[in-house]
């Protein structure tokens, strides 16, 4: 590859002498590497052998150049096997879990995962914090008064073996190089590349020792995927190195245009997520949990096909066996179960004040990006990943796509700690609205739907 820059570093991997700059010049020109090329990158980099300033080089490489189906696969597995691999064997039955590439008021894993597990498939959910304008589900279930979301492997094993279901963050111990990579990724821009994207979902997902997936693929302005193509693009690829590592998976394609559900924030939304587990709430909120959920019990072998899972589950939260779930859950991992019958036990902001509608007209959109950056000026979202956040600010929508509205009609409800906070985005949020004089139908959230094969 050519001469050397005596600063160089290097460092050999399968008796071949390789260095960092090779490494970096051969990726930027589009060179696919070696399995061993990547492992000495990785390996490199979580020795402290590559510095911080050569991996944010390689991954820009990356980003532009892209890798390829080999390449992918291979980073997946150099995450994954440089830490520690929860054993989920002991536990009976088929361990799936679910996730999401990040939106607006996305609340679904707090529905979703009580109803597959209520109807008899374990769920070991390995979680994440939000960064940006995308909420966190770590964050949103501790808003609930005393629940805790870091336990450690035993116990993790163990609550998903007696309760059905636990939910926690990712381990020091799991995927060590995804967990400093990403942090790297988010300082450089490089967060919004699928081989990337896919390596950092999958390492932590097969690390936490599940059987099966199903995938979220969030698309529009509150989301990383501003397209159906390129959502479709990394749902692909998320699918296709999930089966080279030996993991069934199923992806489903959801509108993130707009916000999802009426809520916004912490607390909010853990309200939002108990009342549709008790059969109220936003209809899209409830439909789009119920496809997830369905996709869940068909992979965990409880259904043998779509209709028979989505009958499954609908008899699932209706009967009131997911509501039940989500109350063992939050007890096993400290918080309080009464929140379910009492909801007005969570955090509730000092200030509610009102945003309205500045014209006459039907709501023809709802800039979800918008509504995500308002709550994270509140203090519900996190702009870096030290910020500490408020678990009872948000944003409620009054109004949601598709409804006729006059000017001065209320349309949201801003919930901040003070009247200064409401005043720094009131109007961004009364921007965030467009209005249409023609009639508008509220679009589907669910785009598409796709199967181990690829199909619909």
């Amino acid at each position: 590859m050519g001469s050397v820059p005596a600063t160089g570093r290097r460092f050999f991997c399968s008796g071949v002498g390789v260095t960092t700059y090779e490494l970096i010049r051969a990726k930027r020109e589009g060179r696919e590497l070696t399995p061993a090329e990547l492992g000495a990158m990785v390996r490199g980099y979580l020795r402290g052998d590559v510095p911080d300033y050569q991996m944010s080089a390689f991954l820009m490489a990356v980003f532009f150049r892209g890798m390829t189906d080999a390449e992918t696969v291979a980073l997946t597995r150099l995450m994954l096997e440089s830490g520690q691999t929860l054993d989920l064997r002991g536990i009976a039955g088929i361990k799936v879990d679910k996730h999401s590439t990040g939106g607006v008021g996305d609340k679904l894993s707090l529905i979703v995962a009580p109803i597959a597990a209520a109807a008899g498939v374990p769920v070991p959910m390995i979680s994440g914090r939000g960064l940006g304008h995308t909420g966190g589900t770590l964050d949103k279930l501790e808003s609930i008064p005393g629940m805790s979301t870091d336990l450690d492997p035993g116990r993790f094993t163990e609550l998903v073996s007696e309760v059905g279901m636990a939910i926690v963050g990712q381990s020091p111990q799991m995927a060590p190089a995804d967990r400093k990579m990403y942090a790297l990724r988010d300082v450089t821009a490089t967060i919004e590349c699928r081989p990337l994207i896919v390596g950092s979902i999958l390492s932590k997902k097969l690390a936490a020792g599940l059987d099966a997936l199903v995938l979220d693929v969030k698309v529009g302005r509150g989301a990383f995927m501003k397209n159906v193509e390129s959502a479709r693009d990394l749902a692909a690829g998320l699918m296709s190195t999930a089966a080279h590592m030996g993991l069934p998976a199923r992806a489903l394609l959801t509108d993130m245009e707009s916000p999802l559900g009426r809520c916004v924030g912490n607390a909010l939304e853990v309200r939002e997520s108990i009342e549709v587990l008790r059969g109220e709430g936003p209809p899209e909120v409830r439909e789009l949990s119920l496809a997830l959920a369905a996709q869940m019990l068909v992979l965990g072998g409880v259904a043998r096909e779509a209709a028979e899972a989505d009958e499954i589950a609908r008899s699932t939260l209706d009967g009131g066996r997911a509501l039940e779930m989500f109350a063992r859950f939050v007890e096993a991992q400290g918080g309080d179960p009464k929140v379910v019958d009492r909801p007005e036990m969570l955090p509730r902001a000092s200030v509610a004040v009102p945003v309205e509608a500045r014209e006459d007209g039907n709501v023809a959109a709802i800039d979800a990006l918008e509504i995500g950056l308002s709550a994270v000026l509140l203090g519900a979202g996190r702009a870096t990943l030290e910020d500490e956040l408020d678990p009872a600010v948000g944003i409620e929508l009054l109004a949601t796509v598709g409804k006729r509205v006059a000017r001065g009609d209320a349309v949201a409800l801003v919930h901040a700690r003070d009247d200064d906070s409401v005043r720094a985005v009131s109007g961004r949020v009364e921007r965030a609205f467009s209005y249409s004089d023609a009639p508008v139908e509220a679009p589907s959230r669910l785009l598409d739907t796709l199967t181990d094969s690829g199909g619909a």
